[in-house]
């Protein structure tokens, strides 16, 4: 059986794309940095998984997760970064500590995990997705830091699937757009919008789901024939 790293695979998208990796008979490893949150979870999945306690902020955990993997299941073949974290506020009202906090985790963690899976992935010739946003994209009003990490996620894809090219290592992303997660949720709480009026945006009339952008990692991490890809999932908002 095959073997998938999922950060951020208690909730969100990081759980919908643990569950459809599970459907497809592979072996999962879930990180998060919550072991209480997974203990919620665990019910609704269903096959080979484990869950392991690290914080992707910190280099040390990151090359523990690909240990403790290989100890696990024997090795590495897709590998998720879907850990993130989201801030809404002008400039001026972003401390330097919040700035810190989402380049560690949105960027420096999806870094230094894809550094220390890179010698697995040579073995299995295998494949990395890593998870965007479409503010990575195009900018979004009130959300500079959380924008310049995503983009810093689309450019880092790019590069290294040029990188890894010659070890026949896929390296891609998705970009999604509003889902509704438990992440968009706290969002709207906090501005006082709502999911209808988030949708009117939308060309297709909706936000999506974590089972859509799940779809799309999946097929990515299947894909032989494409690295360097940003797939957007956004309804069309990017068009």
């Amino acid at each position: 059986m095959k073997t998938a790293i999922i950060t951020g695979g208690t909730s969100g998208i990081g759980l919908a794309a643990a569950k459809k990796f599970l459907v497809n008979d592979f072996n999962c490893v879930l990180v998060g940095r919550n072991s209480e949150r997974f203990e919620k979870i665990r019910s609704e999945l269903t096959g080979r998984f484990e869950f392991i306690s690290a914080d992707v902020r910190k280099v040390a955990d990151c090359e523990e997760i690909i240990s403790r993997t290989v100890e696990l299941f024997g090795g590495v073949d897709v590998l998720i970064n879907s850990a993130g974290i989201y801030h809404e506020g002008a400039i001026t009202s972003t401390a330097e500590e919040i700035f810190d906090d989402i380049f560690a985790t949105n960027i420096k963690g999806t870094f230094f995990l894809s550094r220390a899976a890179v010698g697995e992935l040579i073995k299995t010739r295998g494949a990395i997705v890593n998870v965007a946003s479409d503010a990575g994209l195009k900018g979004n009003y009130f959300c500079a830091a959380y924008s310049a990490s995503k983009g810093a996620v689309v450019a880092f894809t790019r590069s290294l699937a040029l990188e890894l090219a010659s070890f026949s290592i896929k390296v891609n992303c998705v970009a999604p757009g509003d889902i509704l997660t438990p992440l968009t949720l706290n969002q709207l709480k906090n501005s006082g919008g709502t999911i209808e009026e988030l949708a009117e945006i939308y060309p297709l009339g909706r936000i999506g789901t974590p089972e859509e952008v799940a779809e799309a990692i999946y097929f990515l991490s299947q894909a032989t024939f494409i690295t360097g890809a940003v797939l957007s999932v956004d309804g069309g908002l990017t068009c």
